[in-house]
């Protein structure tokens, strides 16, 4: 027995009615034609094109980024490391500050206590190659991105916000912030003669 449908009904001629649907009736350009070619390739040509550019901008965008990276990998690579060595720096200024060099009778004494301010000087110099640079703010203004306040001092004779002591200086590593200086900071204005 024969099946009831259309034989006209094939995938073939279902997908040029739907392309015939989708162009309209009036539409100048038929899907066989070289024209229809044409005009698919040209768009696939500015879609491929297009991909191209943006993938070229990626490219360039991350190796901006990788540049960028590599330069601060550069100059912030020893942070750890000079983090590490501050406690000694510290150390070192403690034990010369411990005795006043007018105080020194021995001649012993006096030459390890110059042996310590030349390792002192030493490793300083260390630094500053390096781009790690002491803050001594010592009456300088308060600067919240540079300083930790640890106490404020009354009757000080220093405007109020100034450092009038340095508990521990700070260090910045090419301008970025490795460790802040602990101050103490005047709190009222200056002092009435």
């Amino acid at each position: 027995m024969m099946d009831d449908k259309d034989e006209s009904a094939t995938p073939a001629n279902d997908a040029a009615a739907d392309l015939k649907e989708m162009t309209g009736p009036e539409a100048a350009i038929e899907p066989d034609t070289p024209e229809a070619r044409i005009a698919a390739l040209e768009a696939e040509v500015a879609d491929h094109k297009d991909r191209a550019l943006r993938a070229l901008a990626e490219a360039e965008n991350v190796r901006r980024r990788t540049e960028r990276e590599r330069a601060d990998a550069l100059k912030f690579a020893i942070s750890g490391f000079a983090r590490d060595l501050l406690g000694a720096a510290d150390n070192l200024r403690r034990a010369l500050d411990s005795m006043p060099a007018d105080e020194i009778k021995d001649d012993k004494v006096r030459s390890l206590l110059e042996g310590v301010a030349a390792t002192e000087r030493e490793l300083l110099g260390a630094f500053e190659r390096n781009g790690l640079k002491r803050i001594e703010p010592k009456g300088e203004k308060f600067d919240h991105n540079l300083h930790q306040a640890i106490f404020e001092a009354e009757n000080s004779g220093q405007p109020a916000g100034t450092v009038v002591e340095v508990l521990q200086p700070g260090y910045v590593l090419n301008d970025r912030l490795l460790r802040p200086a602990m101050v103490g900071v005047a709190k009222g204005g200056a002092a009435n003669p």
